[in-house]
């Protein structure tokens, strides 16, 4: 009877001792044949959603207010006009002109938070500015002598300066556009002067927009050149329909978009 107890203790040990082993190996194995950690994979930054839309904004003067254009389009109209018919897609367009202004006026309307951010999401900018500055209504040039014409251009110079500064600060890769003046005064008396005068004018304003990125000067002096009175308003000063037809003929083909380069 002892013997066959003794054999039973022996049998069970035995069994408990082979499961002990067999959990003990099938761990082991686990172990080291586990896989490895699972690699978390970081997020890429997600690209911006391309809204199909082309941003344009026009900042400046009267001129890009369109004053003396009869449809009120102006050079920004026509400009819009031609680049919906190219890129065959929307485009949004943000006049920001401002009858009668300056360039400090228009370096104070940079200030703005809203216009940082049209500027911010442009994809093209056009400007007009510094008649006001050079011309004031005329005054400037009864007296040529005694305007201050080289005073009134450096002040000029270094609002426009700021101005392309403060564009840079919020949008790096838009191209500015910046439409040179022509002598609405090329008729009359005097005119050897004053042509000179906005010549200067514009060789310095085309000169600091080249020390910046992507900022085109586009000249106009020379489409009002040979018969100024055919494009000029009835006030004689501004462009009429014709005039800023050329204009815009002058802009719109330099104006690109990178779809339109695929």
């Amino acid at each position: 009877m002892h013997t066959k107890r003794v054999r039973y203790i022996t049998i069970f040990a035995s069994i408990v001792c082979l499961f002990w082993l067999f959990c003990l190996g099938w761990a082991v194995q686990d172990y080291y044949s586990a896989a490895s950690p699972i690699e978390i994979k970081q997020k890429e930054p997600e690209k911006a959603v391309d809204t199909g839309k082309f941003s344009l904004v026009a900042l400046g003067d009267s001129l890009t207010r369109g004053t003396g254009d009869e449809s009120g389009k102006g050079y920004v109209g026509l400009v819009t006009d031609d680049l919906k018919e190219r890129f065959g897609k929307k485009i949004s367009v943000h006049n920001l002109g401002v009858s009668g202004a300056v360039s400090s006026e228009l370096k104070n309307q940079m200030k703005q938070k809203e216009i940082k951010r049209q500027l911010g999401e442009a994809d093209a900018i056009m400007l007009t500015i510094g008649g006001n500055d050079l011309f004031q209504g005329g005054q400037t040039l009864i007296d040529i002598e005694t305007a201050g014409i080289e005073d009134i251009q450096e002040k000029y110079l270094q609002n426009l300066k700021d101005v392309f500064t403060t564009i840079r600060s919020v949008n790096n890769q838009a191209t500015v556009y910046m439409i040179g003046l022509y002598n609405p005064f090329i008729e009359l008396e005097d005119n050897e002067t004053t042509s000179s005068i906005v010549r200067e004018w514009n060789f310095q304003t085309e000169d600091l927009a080249s020390s910046f990125s992507d900022i085109v000067f586009v000249p106009t002096y020379d489409i009002f050149q040979l018969s100024v009175n055919d494009y000029l308003y009835t006030d004689k000063f501004h462009p009429n329909k014709e005039g800023y037809k050329l204009i815009a003929k002058r802009i719109s083909p330099l104006i690109k978009w990178e779809e339109e380069k695929k």
